[in-house]
């Protein structure tokens, strides 16, 4: 809860990502408020003040999940909102006269994007989402302590180029009034 609300401000991308892992955090944990709270939450070290709110947090991204049907798969609406919005940022940065080094990462990118669409296998889903799926799988590979080959890797740094660069697109848009 406290690093989504940071992430949220500072890096929208990082947000995205930090709350793809927090639905598999709930979904691991059964979606059930009363084991995050005592098997996950006490490895953070939080008073008991920030306890109660990381309890409620969790408790009520678990909600939402069981009611929009994402107990197994997919994301919550908070978060379906954020890809739309940063799919949004990135058609207008590659459609922006202004912003060269943005549409010529998108295309140093694109052959790997088109790639994993291919693969993909919700057909449905968007560019921005499939990097941001990719990305956020290998770093579930990290964490299970399996390192992606040296091809992946290098397949994946346009598209992790193209990523930080909406992220820096997305925290300078405008404030829409």
């Amino acid at each position: 809860m406290f690093v989504a609300q940071k992430l949220r401000q500072q890096n929208v991308v990082a947000y995205a990502l930090y709350m793809f892992q927090v639905e598999d955090v709930i979904r691991a944990f059964g979606l059930d408020t009363d084991r995050i709270r005592s098997e996950y939450l006490p490895r953070f070290g939080y008073d008991a003040e920030q306890t109660t709110a990381a309890t409620e947090w969790y408790g009520h991204l678990a909600r939402m999940m069981r009611e929009e049907g994402v107990s197994e798969k997919g994301h919550v609406q908070v978060v379906r909102n954020t890809l739309i919005l940063l799919a949004d940022r990135h058609q207008e940065l590659l459609q922006d006269p202004k912003q060269p080094f943005y549409a010529a990462a998108y295309y140093k990118a694109l052959p790997t994007i088109v790639e994993l669409r291919a693969r993909g296998a919700d057909k449905e889903k968007g560019e921005i989402e499939n990097c941001l799926d990719a990305v956020y799988g290998l770093t579930v590979l990290k964490m299970q302590g399996r390192e992606p080959s040296a091809e992946t890797k290098a397949a994946m740094q346009p598209v992790s180029h193209l990523l930080e660069l909406l992220s820096e697109g997305f925290a300078a848009a405008p404030e829409e009034t």
